[in-house]
Parts: structure tokens; C-alpha cells; sequence
């Protein structure tokens, strides 16, 4: 999709992205990033076990390995992200020796290390939310995104329902196009976002071309960090956002 493209009858488009933060994530949730005007971390919601939250995936010399942060989890239900904090203040400085150990031999290693080696060693944030979005940001810096993140707590939203909120959020951040990933097609009701003027549409994660990737076939879906480390400046080229993109061709 087009980042500026206007939308039917000529309207100049305002993407909006809403999405539960993420720990180092991959390629695609940067995609989103780049491709929107506003960019929602929709944290307030249910944190949920064994998904992305707290946890990525890397290659390693014995194959992929999950990085997780641990966290305490006080039940099943009714735990928001926003309130998810970690169990455990050793993980960050175990985590960086992993990266350390599958990435050192990577071309660009050195310089993403000046970048991430202090932001884990010095890492004393508890709240799993803010941990995200330290990381968030440092790797939009790095890739060159300015895409104004907020937080769907900082907006007062009187709707009860996902779809509703969703569309409030759309309405309070005053965009008429919401951008979502592929899985969102299962529960998001277009219509009603149609008829309060917001189209709807979903980011292709197909395509993607394939980098010189340490440690044996290539894999897409492993955070970013591998891309990164593996790719250094040359990183915008094999991201799919034009706003992405245009940051390679304008260094």
C-alpha cells in the first residue's frame, strides 16, 4: 500500500495503527510503525501467555531460541499489559550475553551493539509496557522512523467493545484509514468502521526479500535485532513501509 495515497472521492489519508506493544519485534511490526501517521500501543488490554509480549525469537548457532522476559502473572484473566511487571531483574543483562553469543561474528554486530549493549545493561524498568516501548523507540531511531506513539491510555475512551474502541481511538486521532496485520481480518468489523467514514485495511507481510542471515536457512520471523545486526544501514531495503525505504535512499 501506498503511505500517502488518498483515499476514494479524494480524501488525503490519516492512518492510524493500534496495536499491544512487543518485545523487539520483528520487521513487520515496524512496517505498521512506518506506514501509519499515528501509532497506538493498545496496552490497556488483557495481557495474554505465550505470545509476544515478553517474548521474540533470534537464530543461534543451534538453531532458534526464544528471548522472554519473565513476568509475574497473578491469574488468568484481568491483567492488563499495563500493569504485567517482571518477576525477575536478571534477565535483561542474560538476555544481552544470548544476543552477544549468536551475534558477534554478524557484519554490523559492533555498531548495533554501541546501541542496545547499554540499553540492556542499564536496564532497571520493571513494567513490561515501558520496557517494550524503550526498545520500540531506540529501534525507530535507528530505522529512521518519526511516527508520532502514543498510548491508548492517554485517550478517554467511552466505548465498550474492541471494534468500538478500536474506531474511537480512530475518531480521537482524527485518522480515516486504519492499517492493521492480517490476523485482525477475523474479528474486525469493517462495516462499522465504513460507516463512520474510516476505511479498513491490512498490512501484506508477503514478499519480503531474503539478507545475508547468520546460521544456517533463512528465516523471516525472528525480531529485528537479527536484521539489524545482519544488515546494518542497508536494513530500509528489506523492509516493505515507503517511509522506511525512503530513509536508505536518502542516507
Amino acid at each position: 500500500m501506498s503511505d500517502s495515497a488518498p483515499l476514494a472521492g479524494g480524501a488525503p489519508a490519516r492512518t492510524a495503527v493500534v496495536v499491544q506493544s512487543s518485545y523487539i519485534p520483528w520487521k513487520g511490526y515496524f512496517d505498521l510503525i512506518g506506514s501509519a501517521d499515528e501509532f497506538v500501543l493498545f496496552d490497556d488490554v488483557q495481557y495474554t501467555r505465550r505470545d509476544w509480549r515478553n517474548r521474540n525469537r533470534i537464530k543461534t548457532a543451534q538453531g532458534i531460541a526464544w528471548l522472554t522476559i519473565p513476568v509475574a502473572v497473578k491469574g488468568k484473566y484481568h491483567q492488563r499489559i499495563r500493569d504485567t511487571r517482571v518477576s525477575d531483574p536478571g534477565w535483561a543483562r542474560r538476555h544481552w550475553a544470548t544476543l552477544v553469543q549468536a551475534y558477534s561474528k554478524a557484519p554490523y554486530f559492533r555498531e548495533g551493539r554501541d546501541r542496545f549493549e547499554p540499553l540492556y545493561l542499564g536496564m532497571t524498568e520493571q513494567s513490561l509496557s515501558l520496557i517494550n516501548r524503550r526498545f520500540i523507540d531506540e529501534i525507530c531511531d535507528i530505522l529512521g522512523i518519526r511516527t508520532r506513539i502514543s498510548w491508548s491510555m492517554d485517550y478517554e475512551l467511552k466505548e465498550e467493545g474492541k471494534n468500538e474502541r478500536l474506531l474511537g481511538l480512530c475518531k480521537a486521532l482524527g485518522c480515516n484509514r486504519y492499517l492493521s496485520g492480517p490476523s485482525a481480518r477475523g474479528y474486525l468489523d469493517e462495516a462499522l468502521f465504513g460507516q463512520n467514514g474510516i476505511s479498513v485495511e491490512y498490512m501484506d507481510y508477503l514478499g519480503y526479500p531474503e539478507y545475508a542471515q547468520l546460521h544456517g536457512p533463512f528465516v523471516h520471523e525472528v525480531s529485528i535485532l537479527d536484521l539489524i545486526f545482519n544488515a546494518g544501514p542497508h536494513v530500509p531495503r528489506y523492509m516493505k513501509s515507503a517511509r522506511v525505504r525512503r530513509q536508505c535512499n536518502s542516507a
